[in-house]
């Protein structure tokens, strides 16, 4: 099979230290190997695994290890918990990010200049982890659904590539005219701006969800009731446990258990499974968002 360069964005590995984000390139095969390797290996026999004979094409077929994750029951609670956090942070940061970015798009803000570098702070800047626990605790957000929410919904990256399309993409001129028709600012943004900035919101919604599916660091600082853990901590903590005990179980209720590799397997491809699906349908929108962050307005 020819090998092929493409170019993509990785969500969760993007970030540098200065806020800015990079394109990187990598053969098709070094995300499409792994990925065949362990679905091969959480669909496999259990002795074929643990005789490392499995590669590319599964031996001794079976779907015990996802009968495990079923019956048991808390991963699949995780994963509905992890979309319903992931839907709200989405909707919420989209909000901010529109409510921040679409005043510091026009030239007629007064002290526009002044609230774009103190809303651009915390991209160089954050209080570390001590304070921030210290803050959710003084706010009463400790082992909450909300502190994997509120604290991440505003991203100056993110309203940093709104403001630039909007800047880009809307002529003042349109919204002069609907200020000659008598159109409020409210219903220039919903009724005009809005609607035109689709691409741009499709990108933001992606970067938003992606990142908060991925993440796991503010549920494991945060977070200790069983019940309000992600999908990805969850696995994160199978995972450790597995490496440290060379067992790995789900819990007391499931009827049917694996060996530990196997079981991994299966739970990672049942955690990564939602996002293998959605990137083929939003790599282009991930493309287009780094394309517009490229060029600071």
């Amino acid at each position: 099979m020819a090998k092929k360069n493409v170019e993509v964005v990785r969500g969760a590995e993007m970030s540098s230290p200065d806020g800015s984000r990079a394109i990187s390139k990598f053969r098709v095969s070094d995300c499409v190997i792994p990925f065949i390797h362990v679905a091969a290996k959480s669909i496999s026999g259990d002795s074929y695994v643990i005789a490392k004979s499995v590669y590319f094409w599964p031996k001794g077929i079976n779907f015990e290890a996802y009968k495990s994750i079923f019956k048991d029951g808390s991963l699949v609670y995780a994963m509905g918990y992890s979309v319903v956090v992931t839907v709200i942070f989405t909707i919420l940061g989209l909000l901010v990010c529109t409510c921040a970015a679409y005043p510091l798009s026009k030239k007629r803000l007064k002290g526009k200049t002044f609230f774009t570098f103190i809303l651009m702070i915390p991209m160089y800047f954050t209080a570390g982890i001590i304070p921030s626990y210290l803050l959710m605790k003084d706010l009463n957000l400790l082992d909450n659904m909300w502190v994997l929410i509120w604290p991440l919904i505003y991203s100056p990256y993110n309203m940093l590539i709104m403001k630039t399309f909007l800047q880009s993409n809307i002529p003042d001129s349109l919204e002069e005219s609907a200020f000659l028709d008598g159109a409020s600012n409210i219903q220039i943004l919903t009724k005009i701006v809005i609607p035109l900035s689709k691409p741009i919101i499709a990108t933001l919604s992606l970067f938003y969800a992606v990142g908060r599916w991925n993440s796991y660091a503010d549920n494991m600082y945060y977070i200790k009731t069983d019940k309000l853990k992600l999908v990805n901590y969850k696995l994160y903590q199978m995972v450790a446990s597995a490496a440290e005990s060379q067992s790995a179980t789900l819990s007391e209720a499931a009827a049917v258990t694996s060996t530990p590799e196997v079981l991994q397997a299966a739970c990672i491809m049942f955690v990564t499974l939602p996002i293998i699906c959605l990137y083929p349908f939003a790599q282009k929108y991930f493309v287009k968002g780094a394309m517009i962050g490229a060029v600071k307005g």
